[in-house]
């Protein structure tokens, strides 16, 4: 961090030279919330709560299915770990990859669990099983209550390899594909919705990575042969995954776009972020390039629409499909095998997370999927063990927002104290940035029925900021729930057996037919206040 400096009002002169000589205390304005339920940004889709399943390290294996666990029912489902993710309320869950996909031939994973091969697994140097697979996934996502959104190999797979899995999981009876899931067991068709046509096909490290234009046309014949199979599916492009100093996300997406204007229904992006050097002032103002990020894009979306020849279907929209924490269990020896890719968070974490989701809902009009990486052990806010399990410091940001943040995303006014960075790594495998007037509180706002929710993170970690919560049109009504995410510092962490980071109900506030609350949001804290404002 450079400087702490005001928008709002004059700051004391620090005069030295070699001491201290003299310094000026002003008297201090309260921070500010705006809140005006007229001037609105977007609706919150529910796509923003979702999370992502990979056969990738203790994700699946170990995770949310372990066969013979004094833990797991008749049929391998880990009953804690279930119970757990039903807190999340995964609104809609990617499978089965991620990198694992572009090697990933999902016959392999369909029939009697005796007769299915071992494959090597290429992406992330373990052996796959293949005892789950679509129509296990399919049972889990059922019990979870979330929408399936699955990938197809769009790296060594064909165009005729994804026809036929759509079959499969969406055409009730006929063709081959239907008839063998019928044969499996499952009468109905699954009509699964949501398709990416692959994963980070950008990426130099994708198996079958294609240039732009090469990925492009593979993927409009794929989508041609999906779209005639199921005609009302919804399809997710490959969009920016490589944003390393050398590479040219925008040029990417910029070419992917103008090739599959037409064709498809979002652009995913991926980003992680990780406190590299350890400055944890850099660190919780990275979600803020994300959100820069989503403004470049949809400016590119926005000129692609202008000549696109969609019907009447909705433009395209953003899926932040990838995007979380890692950088610890990055290196060779945390990458590959069976415990890949095992983060173990903290508080500041939980922050950052909460900066994200912050992110998704004042971008509420162009962003209309996230999905978190992962649900279970791999960079997941749920971890677990042979004898149990522990919910992660960023779990509890997400419960909360899925279980009550929706309705309209306000365009919120925020004054407040802010400060500069210099120049630092995003996170491993990213550029740098140099973030200027990074507001203390972070915040969001959404209206819902008449109740207002307001959700804060504040980024100081010594201070409490005092704040006026101001209603522009209308009056705060009534009693105002207050949730706090928080710990005893900023490296608390989780574990078995303890719990530091946690979300804490506090006192309510009771209000009555007033314009202005004022609260004080604790340091390095997340706060979500509800409650109605009468018009």
């Amino acid at each position: 961090m450079k400087i702490i400096k005001s928008k709002k009002y004059a700051i004391a002169v620090l005069s030295s030279l070699t001491i201290l000589v003299g310094m000026q205390t002003l008297s201090a304005q309260n921070a500010r919330i705006k809140i005006d339920v007229d001037r609105t940004i977007g609706e919150v889709d529910k796509n923003i709560y979702g999370n992502f399943v990979e056969h990738l390290g203790r994700c699946v294996y170990g995770g949310i299915y372990e066969e013979n666990s004094p833990l797991s029912d008749e049929n391998g489902i880990r009953l804690d770990v279930l119970d757990a993710v039903k807190e999340l309320n995964v609104s809609i869950t990617r499978y089965p990859g991620g990198n694992f996909v572009s090697n990933y031939n999902w016959k392999d994973g369909i029939g009697p669990k005796d007769d299915r091969p071992a494959r090597m697994e290429l992406a992330w140097s373990r052996l796959e099983s293949n005892r789950f697979g679509t129509d296990e996934f399919m049972a889990y996502a059922k019990r979870m209550g979330t929408e399936p959104y699955f990938s197809v190999n769009m790296g060594t797979g064909t165009i005729k390899e994804a026809q036929e899995w759509v079959e499969y999981c969406n055409v009730k009876s006929g063709p081959y594909y239907a008839e063998l899931r019928k044969k499996n067991g499952h009468e109905e068709p699954y009509n699964i919705k949501y398709w990416s046509l692959g994963n980070e096909m950008d990426g130099f490290w994708q198996m079958g990575h294609l240039n732009a234009e090469d990925y492009s046309k593979k993927a409009r014949e794929a989508a041609k042969l999906m779209k005639l199979t199921s005609p009302e599916i919804k399809l997710i492009a490959a969009g920016s995954s490589n944003y390393r100093p050398n590479a040219d996300p925008n040029e990417w997406n910029e070419k992917v776009l103008h090739e599959l204007r037409d064709v498809i229904d979002y652009l995913a992006l991926h980003m992680y972020v990780g406190n590299v050097e350890n400055n944890y002032y850099n660190f919780v103002s990275s979600p803020l390039v994300l959100e820069e990020r989503t403004r470049v894009v949809k400016g590119l979306i926005d000129r692609e629409m202008e000549n696109a020849d969609r019907g009447n279907r909705p433009p395209i929209y953003i899926a932040w499909d990838e995007y979380n924490i890692w950088y610890r269990a990055r290196g060779e020896e945390t990458m590959a095998g069976t415990k890949a890719l095992e983060e173990r968070y903290n508080l500041e974490d939980a922050l950052v997370i909460s900066g994200f989701l912050n992110a998704f809902i004042r971008n509420a009009d162009i962003v209309k999927m996230a999905n978190m990486a992962q649900l279970v052990n791999v960079i997941a806010p749920i971890f677990t063990s042979e004898k149990g399990m522990f919910k992660q410091t960023i779990f509890y940001p997400i419960q909360l927002f899925a279980n009550n943040v929706k309705g309209t995303s306000l365009d919120v006014h925020v004054d407040c104290e802010t400060y500069d960075t210099g120049e630092f790594f995003i996170g491993l495998g990213e550029s740098t940035t140099i973030q200027k007037d990074v507001p203390f509180l972070d915040v969001s706002a959404t209206y819902n029925n008449g109740e207002v929710i307001v959700c804060v993170m504040n980024r100081n970690k010594d201070k409490a900021i005092t704040t006026d919560l101001l209603c522009q049109e209308g009056i705060f009504d009534g009693e105002f729930e207050v949730y706090e995410i928080n710990g005893p510092d900023i490296k608390s962490e989780n574990d078995f057996g303890k719990t530091s980071v946690e979300t804490k109900k506090k006192s309510s506030l009771k209000v009555k037919k007033t314009d202005k609350i004022t609260y004080d949001f604790p340091a390095h804290s997340f706060t979500m206040i509800k409650g109605s404002i009468v018009k």
